[in-house]
């Protein structure tokens, strides 16, 4: 579970107002949550992750950095969480989730975890964060362009409305092959954005620099 684009993209983008109380699901090795502990001071970070190693790996990575006074790890999945802690509420809840809806299993059974949903989990996932947010506090997802299709259905039988969509694009002419997604619980106007990652081939877009250039050492 190394870095990668999404993780990062997420981490760097998701939240526009000042959270107090953040909810990582799906953390892995803690990417994203240190991104948002940097990024929001004030905040208290909650990170989720099912699987043993990843948890271990990002407990570590949380004690390790400066922010280590406002991150918990919670090494279970987000249903048995949210059966642990009922009261808890959050500003902004963020995952970049598993995505492979229904197709072939991979070998080893940490990727299954991490990279295949199965049938009902985005229906669960998409209930439980409803009824974890706060009146006006925002979640944030990264998914293909296919699931997202799915999950924006999903999250208003659930009660969300889709406050903002960001499709990321490979190059400015391509089709996006990502969309980041945030939802609310107030029915606004949808905001639409694109992202676009390189301006040629292993040439980063200005963009792209300017929104990482506080996270990513390359810049």
């Amino acid at each position: 579970m190394k870095i990668n684009t999404d993780g990062v993209l997420l981490g760097a983008m998701a939240g526009d107002a000042e959270p107090l109380n953040i909810l990582d699901i799906g953390t892995g090795t803690g990417v994203i949550a240190l991104m948002l502990a940097q990024r929001f001071t004030d905040a208290k970070i909650d990170a989720v992750e099912i699987d043993e190693q990843a948890a271990a790996t990002a407990k570590n990575n949380f004690s390790n950095s400066p922010f280590a006074n406002r991150l918990a790890l919670y090494a279970k999945g987000f249903k048995q969480f949210f059966e642990d802690h009922p009261e808890k509420r959050y500003d902004l809840i963020v995952s970049n989730p598993p995505f492979y809806i229904n197709s072939l299993q991979s070998p080893g059974v940490r990727t299954n975890l991490a990279k295949h949903a199965a049938d009902g989990f985005f229906e669960s996932l998409m209930s439980a964060i409803a009824a974890h947010l706060t009146e006006v506090g925002i979640c944030w997802l990264i998914l293909p362009v296919d699931t997202s299709a799915l999950v924006k259905n999903l999250a208003l039988q659930s009660g969300l409305y889709l406050q903002k969509t960001i499709s990321i694009h490979s190059f400015k002419d391509v089709t996006a092959h990502r969309e980041i997604l945030a939802f609310g619980k107030n029915n606004t106007q949808t905001q639409t954005d694109k992202f676009v990652i390189y301006s040629e081939p292993k040439v980063y877009t200005e963009t792209y620099r300017e929104v990482l250039k506080d996270f990513l050492t390359i810049f």
